[in-house]
């Protein structure tokens, strides 16, 4: 799906193809910090001309300092301020540790599980992302190096009271990640009013693959289900989304709305007025999820 493309004039550019969109971009490379092939994906590491450092796993770019916090606050922070008391939370996937960090800001979280199948991601970005890593080391956090299907599988009814779904895309280790089964599974270990926050890809390029993701969270049992789009620059096409679900209660009821007025720590990029944003429907998605 990409390549680095060596240009006349020795510079190196690493291309990234949509595959079946006709659409493709290109970060220009001042350095290859890491490569590997883990047991899991190929793992590279570069340093860019304009967007710091980035990862890229099997070819994906997966995360860059200049962008990484427009998906990891819309991960994070919507569903942890609808919750009316969010102690419980559990991340899988999440190898770049950004989620963890937006999730342990809010002073109410009393423990965190982050499963992440592949602990050379997260190694490498303790390396090269100290930023993202900051509250790895928090007592609050538990960082699981196991198969978050067997994980969620596994976990004892009304166990979280959010789960963050942070996964690659659809193919490879994250595969199990957006079945009927795996949104079933997190529906029975959530709290009563609790909520499931998943990566559901371009809200332009995959609007199949956003129909079906909400469809099997409606089939899951979740009551209410709405896709967030937002800013993203090293995701193909600069919009991206997340999708949150909600168990027992629709996600309009009991936002509170105070403390995100009044939020102790700073964002860049949430705030109240993007919440409100986040939770209204464009126009070009709606026939999308029609009769859903």
């Amino acid at each position: 799906m990409e390549k680095i493309i060596a240009a006349a004039d020795s510079e190196l550019w690493f291309t990234e193809r949509m595959a079946g969109t006709g659409f493709q971009y290109s970060l220009q490379v001042a350095e290859v910090l890491h490569a590997e092939r883990t047991p899991f994906q190929r793992l590279e590491v570069f340093r860019t001309t304009g967007f710091g450092t980035a990862m890229v796993l099997d070819g994906f770019v997966n995360v860059s300092d200049k962008d990484e916090f427009f998906y990891h606050e819309v991960m994070a922070h919507p569903a942890l301020f609808i919750h009316e008391r969010p102690r419980r939370v559990l991340i899988i996937g999440g190898g770049d540790c950004g989620v963890l960090r937006e999730v342990l800001r809010h002073p109410g979280i009393e423990h965190v599980d982050m499963v992440e199948i592949d602990e050379r991601v997260v190694r490498v970005s303790e390396k090269f992302f100290p930023e993202l890593t900051a509250s790895n080391n928090d007592p609050r956090a538990s960082i699981r190096f196991e198969d978050g299907v067997a994980w969620v599988r596994n976990a004892a009814a009304g166990s979280y009271d959010v789960i963050i779904v942070d996964s690659t895309d659809p193919v490879g280790p994250a595969e199990g990640l957006f079945g009927a089964a795996f949104y079933a599974d997190c529906h029975r270990i959530l709290t009563h009013g609790g909520m499931v926050v998943v990566q559901s890809e371009s809200p332009l390029f995959h609007q199949g693959r956003l129909k079906e993701i909400h469809r099997c969270l409606r089939g899951a049992g979740f009551v209410d289900s709405h896709p967030m789009t937002y800013p993203t620059v090293i995701y193909g096409g600069g919009t991206w989304s997340s999708s949150i679900a909600r168990k027992g209660r629709k996600l309009n009821d009991g936002v509170r709305w105070d403390d995100i007025e009044t939020c102790p720590f700073p964002t860049r990029y949430y705030n109240r007025g993007v919440h409100v944003s986040l939770m209204t429907l464009s126009g070009y998605l709606a026939p999308v999820l029609d009769g859903l």
